[in-house]
């Protein structure tokens, strides 16, 4: 189990993320991802509104060996441009980056003036995008005259010596999922960890990748888990708490609440979070700080270290 961390919604200063990342990297962390594209989601006057891609580029270069990730959403990047920056950053930090995408949509991103689609638009603009950009990355010269992408004798250099980076993508609807079969290597399963609804979820992406002829085995698995250690479970708080920062999760009921998130003591999470990844063929479990204040996650990080993490598979 490669146990990975999260810390979104803005509420961390600069000098806390780099210092909450290198005490992750030392600690045995796999991979460490912050605010993405979504740039004001969450902000208030108070707060740091770091750009995600920036923060990531300057977290790789300021730890050594932990990946950094951030999520990049089509509709904030030109499809040469994305193709070119992912493989410039691989060239300078060969395997540090975790290249992780999505649709978006979120009402804050109109205030940049970006187009107001609707999910099956950004969903297809997606699509466009990966295709070209895995060409790109593979040194083709590549003209590509879709509706969202256009590219005419498109080139990047140096290409990518393997060709590819990993793609993960955060999906959970049918239409997604279909471009999930056709490129992930990586499914960041945009759900929390109630059996039905994974279960629903995997039995779709299966049906459409057996309709593309591709095994649904090839596909990783990751999922953001919101993990509170040293928190009561039974907690109304948490509860709260859990709804106020995943509202993309409003569609869970009440009832599911409990199989949710992940809290209690260190032990007790750890066991939980072993039993998500056996029962859900997790293999990236991500634990979800986001919301934390700097002392909170810290004790948080440190409490459910790696080194003294239970085995997934015992």
């Amino acid at each position: 189990m490669k146990l990975s961390l999260a810390l979104g919604w803005h509420t961390l200063r600069w000098s806390e993320r780099l210092t909450l990342a290198r005490r992750a990297e030392a600690l045995g962390y796999d991979a460490l991802y912050v605010d993405g594209d979504i740039s004001m989601l969450g902000r208030d006057d108070a707060r740091e509104v770091l750009d995600g891609w920036t923060a990531t580029t300057s977290l790789i270069h300021q730890t050594e060996r932990m990946g950094i990730g951030s999520i990049r959403l089509v509709e904030h990047w030109n499809a040469a441009r994305l193709a070119q920056a992912t493989a410039t950053l691989e060239k300078i930090a060969p395997g540090r980056q975790r290249f992780f995408i999505s649709v978006g949509g979120q009402p804050a991103d109109r205030r940049f003036g970006y187009p107001r689609l609707s999910p099956s638009e950004r969903i297809a603009w997606l699509d466009e995008t990966l295709t070209a950009v895995r060409g790109l990355w593979r040194g083709e010269v590549v003209t590509h005259n879709g509706r969202f992408v256009t590219l005419d004798g498109a080139r990047i250099h140096p290409a990518l010596v393997a060709g590819r980076i990993p793609i993960a993508i955060g999906a959970q609807g049918p239409e997604l999922l279909q471009v999930v079969a056709a490129h992930a290597d990586i499914w960041d399963i945009n759900l929390p960890p109630v059996p039905e609804r994974v279960e629903k979820a995997t039995e779709t992406l299966a049906k459409a990748c057996e309709e593309k002829g591709r095994p649904v085995e090839e596909i990783a698995r990751s999922m953001w888990i919101f993990t509170r250690p040293d928190r009561d479970p039974e907690d109304p708080s948490l509860r709260e708490e859990f709804r106020r920062l995943n509202p993309w999760y409003g569609h869970i009921e009440d009832r599911e609440l409990p199989q949710s998130f992940v809290a209690g003591s260190p032990d007790d999470c750890r066991r939980r979070l072993a039993e998500i990844c056996r029962n859900l063929a997790i293999e990236r479990p991500i634990l979800d700080l986001s919301g934390l204040d700097f002392t909170a996650t810290a004790r948080a990080i440190d409490r459910l270290a790696p080194k003294n993490a239970v085995d997934a598979s015992s």
